[in-house]
């Protein structure tokens, strides 16, 4: 059975995104932490993203700049199978895209059960929250970044009840991020 794993970023504060949805403060440079991002896209599996993330994520992977700033990144964003989850986007061109309009619990279900990779959630702090809720995803692996915003969006900022998680791996960079990587006790 696939697993489903979500990855994100976040401030010391629990924030993915700032008021206006950036998250261009994640985005540091140094060699260690680069190598680990390019080591980690060479991995096999299906992204998995809501419109909005999706749509920043399109429009920035495909891109000569981005070829160019981070290559390994870049070429496995555009070639990898990816998902996106909308109600109203009309189309998803970017590159191995198929857009469900459907119930995101009820294919990821389905998806899970399914023969292929592991899926992979970026960003897309409400498709994390509804299938945190119901109880579909395996892995949180959390990158806590040493900015504080004071105000912004958190990926749970819908769940109802509260998740318990146990910690499976910790690993702490040069540069001051910490990542953090839970699976639920239930």
């Amino acid at each position: 059975m696939r697993q489903l794993i979500v990855f994100n970023q976040v401030t010391l504060d629990g924030y993915f995104v700032d008021m206006n949805g950036d998250m261009s403060w994640a985005h540091k440079q140094d060699a260690e932490w680069n190598a680990f991002v390019a080591d980690n896209a060479k991995g096999e599996c299906v992204l998995v993203f809501g419109r909005v993330t999706y749509e920043m994520m399109a429009s920035w992977w495909p891109t000569p700049q981005a070829m160019k700033s981070m290559p390994v990144v870049a070429e496995r964003m555009n070639s990898l199978p990816k998902v996106v989850f909308s109600r109203t986007l009309e189309k998803a061109s970017w590159n191995n895209t198929t857009l469900v309009k459907g119930s995101v619990a009820s294919e990821v279900r389905r998806m899970k059960k399914e023969p292929g990779p592991d899926l992979v959630i970026f960003g897309s702090g409400t498709i994390v929250s509804q299938l945190a809720q119901e109880g579909l995803i395996d892995e949180y692996e959390i990158v806590v970044n040493p900015i504080v915003l004071g105000k912004g969006r958190t990926m749970f900022e819908s769940i109802k009840g509260k998740l318990t998680l146990k910690q499976t791996k910790t690993r702490a960079f040069g540069n001051g991020n910490v990542l953090l990587c839970y699976e639920p006790t239930a």
